[in-house]
């Protein structure tokens, strides 16, 4: 979705590459997860779009600090999401020595309560927070993107026109092990 995001004109797109390439992008959700507050103008300064982690946990408040920006709820079935999230984030939690990381201190210990390895659990609370997304943002707001989707639901719902490009799959579970779990644990 990131790339996607891009190649229509709404990048650079925030994403927790960013945070991992930058210390001071570290340092301010840190300080957000620790009940800090936010800055979103200066957690997305330069910035024009934003998914994935650490941004996804606070749709809430997203969707109040910035109440004309479209909303994108990326699904997967439980199923599929959990794999996903248990060969890359998950392992790279389970490699992080600082208990301060956003893999810790946030996705394994704010959003899963610290059973984030207990697949029933973290599989529940994605479905949770899946239907609190459709049950809270205004359907005009909201696209549900499913895999597979493609770009003419993701242009028709962002107002702009199909590009003549093959929509974009990156971050792929090889993408994201080769970029972030064979870097040195942090």
């Amino acid at each position: 979705m990131r790339e996607a995001l891009e190649l229509l004109g709404f990048g650079p797109c925030h994403h927790m590459l960013e945070v991992n390439r930058s210390d001071e992008q570290k340092r301010l959700w840190r300080a957000l997860a620790r009940g800090d507050n936010p800055g979103w103008d200066q957690l997305f300064a330069g910035y024009h779009s934003c998914v994935d982690w650490p941004s996804a946990h606070y749709w809430r408040e997203l969707i109040q600090v910035y109440p004309d920006a479209k909303v994108l709820l990326t699904y997967r079935s439980p199923e599929s999401w959990w794999e996903s999230f248990a060969k890359t984030i998950l392992e790279g939690i389970a490699r992080s020595t600082e208990p301060e990381s956003l893999g810790i201190a946030l996705v394994a210990n704010q959003v899963f309560g610290g059973k984030a390895a207990d697949r029933a659990h973290a599989m529940a609370v994605y479905q949770a927070n899946v239907d609190a997304v459709k049950a809270t943002v205004p359907a005009h707001r909201l696209l549900v993107h499913s895999l597979g989707d493609g770009w003419e639901p993701l242009c028709r719902h962002l107002g702009v026109p199909v590009p003549a490009v093959p929509y974009p799959s990156r971050n792929t579970t090889t993408d994201f092990r080769r970029a972030i779990l064979e870097e040195p644990p942090r």
